[in-house]
């Protein structure tokens, strides 16, 4: 038998690896799924509990997608999108416009969550110079954002970890406190709280909304930093702020649209809020092929329209841009959305999800617990009273995630925070089963 691990260690370099680890701690190496599980060659199995890295919506193998993309292939798989168009990208256009309730009425596609981002920093800044308004060239986010690993999206994201190597590479952009209730940034305690957190934000706009294009947030759910929940009242006042100001509010809905959080996007929880951009990807192809969409309103677009010689051109593309068979994916997906009821079916079980995670209150190394729709954490800490973590030398996450394994979890951890990204299709007793192991392996570190 060819020794696939062997091969893969002398020549691939993969994400977020220290590849030297990957020596003792080596991959896993999946030979096929189904439904919200693994399996890897050997046969052993793994829920999927991270939905594969926050894009897998439907479960894996489902037979409605893996039919919609082997007839795309045999009709057109691939096909330029400057100058050319094609029926799955104008119906997935019009599909997810509709979705929007109108709310944006232009899409434009790419490939991937950064690059979705990326789109939208672009159009921001460049409908500024289109009009006139030159100064206005910065960015505001949230210390705590996460918005990609591109030159631009690493810029307004907030993680050190992740971006401080590249710092000399990227461009200035302001940052805020994010709203991190749990270690909250103002020293409140959320009972008493009054959303303080917002007032670094307002003043920065008070001062300096002059000099702003845009303020990117991710909506109620700030992923990568450890999937940080924060009130829906921030998220109101912030773009109740860049109205006031006069500044586009990106919305960044990568990892929480489609589902995540109980609504089709997690924008809806605030119905009143008026975005300019609606960052869009992972989920919307339930993670069977790359695809990205970044939707905007006919007011940013009219600022592009002219004659060519205007310069007013937005030159930004891709060479996947609307791929049909990735379009036909998503078509896809939508579909099942509504075939299977799946927003109200994974409904129902979103309390019992919930009522499971606040047990792990009890554990002595449970800090907080957090969820919202079909995503949970759990934040691991020293000291409850103090609320101190473990760090990167203790590495505490990687241990859960080596047990994990040995209970057939995919535990991938955000350094002392434990997460769970739950596929919308999971049952309540895969709910239990998956919650029930989880609880075993925290405990065992007690």
């Amino acid at each position: 038998m060819k020794d696939w691990l062997g091969v893969d260690l002398k020549h691939v370099w993969h994400p977020y690896t220290q590849m030297k680890e990957a020596l003792r701690l080596r991959p896993v190496l999946i030979a096929r799924a189904k439904g919200i599980k693994l399996y890897d060659a050997k046969g052993n199995f793994y829920y999927d509990t991270i939905s594969s890295w926050w894009c897998n919506v439907h479960g894996h193998n489902h037979p409605r997608i893996k039919a919609a993309i082997k007839k795309q292939v045999d009709l057109l798989e691939h096909v330029l999108f400057a100058g050319f168009t094609h029926k799955p990208a104008i119906e997935l256009s019009s599909k997810l416009i509709a979705l929007t309730k109108n709310k944006f009425n232009r899409v434009f596609f790419s490939d991937n969550g950064s690059t979705s981002v990326e789109v939208a920093l672009k159009m921001s800044f460049q409908y500024w110079q289109n009009i006139g308004r030159k100064r206005k060239a910065k960015f505001v986010s949230l210390d705590h954002g996460y918005h990609g690993d591109t030159i631009g999206t690493m810029s307004v994201s907030g993680l050190d970890l992740f971006n401080a190597v590249f710092s000399p590479l990227l461009f200035a952009a302001y940052k805020v406190p994010s709203p991190y209730c749990y270690r909250c940034p103002m020293k409140k305690e959320r009972s008493t709280c009054v959303i303080d957190c917002i007032k670094p934000l307002e003043r920065l706009l008070q001062e300096k909304h002059a000099e702003i294009c845009a303020l990117i947030i991710e909506p109620l759910v700030l992923g990568a930093a450890g999937m940080i929940i924060y009130p829906q009242e921030y998220l109101e006042k912030a773009a109740a702020l860049a109205k006031k100001y006069k500044i586009h509010l990106i919305l960044d809905e990568v990892a929480v649209g489609f589902g995540r959080t109980g609504k089709m996007f997690a924008y809806e929880h605030t119905p009143g809020i008026k975005a300019d951009f609606l960052c869009l990807s992972k989920g919307i192809t339930s993670g069977y092929l790359p695809l990205a969409v970044t939707l905007t309103t006919e007011e940013i677009f009219r600022a592009f329209y002219g004659d060519y010689e205007k310069r007013k051109t937005f030159f930004h593309g891709h060479t996947y841009t609307a791929n049909p068979v990735s379009c036909s994916a998503g078509l896809a997906s939508l579909s099942i959305f509504k075939e299977e009821k799946t927003l109200p079916k994974a409904r129902k079980l979103m309390p019992f999800f919930h009522r499971e995670l606040e047990k792990f209150r009890d554990l002595d190394l449970v800090g907080d617990v957090r969820y919202i729709g079909f995503i949970g954490a759990i934040e691991l800490v020293k000291d409850k009273k103090t609320k101190q973590g473990f760090g990167l030398k203790r590495r505490l996450g990687l241990e859960v995630y080596k047990r994990g394994l040995k209970e057939h979890l995919v535990l991938r951890p955000l350094g002392d925070i434990i997460y769970l990204f739950l596929p919308l299709c999971t049952s309540q007793a895969e709910i239990k089963d998956i919650l029930t192991r989880t609880y075993s392996v925290i405990k065992s570190l007690s």
